[in-house]
């Protein structure tokens, strides 16, 4: 498939599937025509990719993690990789303690009786 058809078929920009492919995310081959043609699980490897970067981790460390995504041993130092892979799980554990206490505090204030007011008494 094409880069325009594989964005298509994965939300992604084709800028962005460009990125990937710089970044040693993403494979093709080039036609003679020049055109990128892309193998069908392709459109698995990206959604793998979006998800890892969604959570947080870097295009170096999923460059060490894609192997795993098509069925391969990662290369280079496992034990590394996998501390790395914890930093940012518990950087994201740590984010969403912070979030649940903010939502906390908020549903705090609301049950004050802020919330039914009409005139709220907020403090000027």
């Amino acid at each position: 498939m094409r880069i325009g058809e594989l964005s298509k078929a994965t939300g992604v920009s084709s800028r962005a599937l460009r990125y990937y492919e710089q970044q040693g995310l993403l494979r093709s081959e080039r036609r003679p025509n020049g055109y990128r043609e892309y193998a069908p699980e392709s459109v698995q490897v990206v959604a793998f990719v979006q998800d890892l970067f969604q959570a947080g981790l870097s295009s170096d460390v999923v460059r060490d993690i894609l192997p795993c995504a098509r069925d391969e041993h990662p290369r280079g130092d496992c034990a590394g990789l996998l501390a790395r892979v914890r930093q940012v799980r518990d950087e994201l554990v740590r984010q969403e303690q912070q979030i649940a206490e903010r939502r906390r505090r908020l549903d705090t204030y609301l049950a004050d009786g802020y919330a039914g007011s009409t005139t709220p008494r907020c403090a000027t």
